[in-house]
């Protein structure tokens, strides 16, 4: 449900030995640009830190929270600012606050780490990171505006708040809601979170007791649908202790177990998923089924790759098409109304649970094939040629052997949606040196105040 942190990219950057420094330690620094990862580079004596919570010019204090004389970078948090950028504002969330944390004798929250930047810079930083990654990954020199998403984008009223229709809680010793830091096992207990929708806020379940649960997953819809509570209880939890915290949940929530490892859900009251909506159809999501977390999302992305498949000539009534890492079908829908029932698309989706969900939304329509399995296998499996494919893989991306699958299948085009920059440029590098061209893209502001976008491209053969 929620995108993970992934490490600083350290290619091109060099340390020199140094003595032992050990994390603690703070020392004065100039914020260098950005790195892939929420990161900007700095440097000490020669060895590079990778700074949370800084900006680009600014002098600052920082606390090294990993370092080593045996490590080719250390990490660090800022801890003051001596000489503040005029993109500073005053941070979104007080527990992601990294001065006023560590002030207070500990680190922040994870998941704001760019709330103390004004949204403008925000973005103008994140095309930073994607023109690096497309030029060094992909050779390719292009600056991408990255776009406002909402009914308030570019107004006054734009704050990047409230966005978050889907959420992901720890469980302090005590029992009650909390996140962790960066790279931390700590948990820091929280009262609110400001990125997240009111849906999610105004079930307030940090007022709950929480003892013998490990994690908490929330979703709540954006058309307001009944929201869904999921509960990780721990090894040999019993059932009384779990029926006696139910009766302190809201009565108007669903509320289910769900293993992580195995991927069981269990009801306990409603239901085991929830009903979104998007691009005039309604999808049901099963427990941690994968949906976009923006709650305009949905609309957004389908109408960006709609847009660069139609206008193109590529998607249109009786075409023979493909949504590959399906999840729930948010693609698969609006493409089988454009192809008709002369037309087919066939579906294909890893996970079994969200295949299933796949088939129950998608049911009644005869033109779309849902197969769950892994999509390397299936292309394999099924010698075939489509018109155009969406690509929508997880955040490690599609992978050279995909790549090379797809264009044995002779597309016209793919719609690649991909929320990490650096796994896009990698495989747009193997679309490249297979013939293929970048013909079109654009980038989102899906997640303001984190350093992670949402990119949509169109790719074809160069011939």
């Amino acid at each position: 449900m929620t995108p993970h942190t992934n490490s600083p990219d350290t290619s091109g950057y060099t340390s020199a030995a140094l003595p032992t420094t050990s994390a603690g330690t703070e020392m004065v620094v100039e914020i260098g640009p950005i790195a892939h990862g929420g990161h900007f580079v700095a440097r000490h004596e020669g060895r590079v830190i990778f700074v949370r919570h800084g900006i680009p010019g600014e002098r600052v204090r920082i606390r090294l929270t990993d370092a080593g004389e045996a490590s080719r970078f250390w990490r660090a948090d800022v801890v003051e600012v001596l000489e503040p950028s005029p993109d500073r504002v005053p941070h979104v969330w007080d527990l992601a606050d990294s001065v006023a944390a560590w002030q207070a004798g500990g680190p922040p929250v994870g998941g704001a780490e760019l709330g103390h930047i004004s949204l403008q810079r925000q973005r103008a930083l994140k095309a930073e990171v994607l023109a690096e990654q497309l030029k060094r990954l992909a050779g390719i020199e292009l600056l991408t505006e990255v776009e406002a998403v909402g009914a308030a984008a570019g107004s006054s009223a734009d704050n990047g708040l409230g966005w978050r229709t889907r959420a992901s809680f720890a469980v302090t010793p005590g029992g009650h809601l909390g996140m962790h830091p960066h790279r931390s096992d700590v948990v820091i207990p929280v009262r609110d979170m400001p990125l997240a929708s009111s849906g999610i806020n105004d079930l307030r379940l940090w007022e709950a007791e929480l003892n013998g649960i490990g994690r908490v997953e929330v979703a709540a819809p954006a058309n307001g649908s009944r929201p869904l509570v999921l509960l990780a209880p721990s090894e040999g939890m019993r059932p009384k202790r779990l029926n006696a915290l139910l009766a302190r949940l809201p009565q108007d929530i669903s509320v289910a177990t769900f293993d992580p490892e195995k991927g069981e859900v269990l009801q306990l009251r409603g239901r085991t998923w929830v009903q979104e909506s998007a691009a005039g159809h309604e999808y049901r999501v099963t427990g941690e089924g994968f949906w976009q977390i923006h709650k305009d999302a949905p609309e957004t992305l389908v109408g960006a790759v709609r847009d660069f498949l139609h206008d193109g000539g590529y998607l249109a009534s009786g075409a023979v098409v493909a949504d590959l890492y399906a999840g729930a079908g948010l693609f698969t829908a609006p493409l089988a109304d454009a192809v008709g029932v002369t037309g087919s698309v066939l579906s294909v989706e890893g996970s079994p649970g969200t295949s299933r969900d796949a088939r129950k939304n998608l049911h009644g329509q005869p033109q779309v094939e849902i197969v769950q399995g892994r999509v390397e296998r299936i292309l394999r499996q099924r010698a075939r040629s489509f018109d155009s494919l969406i690509l929508d893989p997880p955040r490690a991306g599609a992978g050279k052997n995909v790549v090379n699958q797809l264009i044995a299948t002779g597309p016209r085009a793919v719609a690649y949606v991909s929320c990490d920059p650096a796994s896009f440029a990698r495989d747009l590098g193997y679309f490249q040196q297979g013939g293929w061209r970048l013909e079109r893209l654009r980038a989102f502001d899906l997640y303001p105040h984190t350093h992670h976008l949402e990119t949509v491209a169109l790719l074809v053969p160069e011939s």
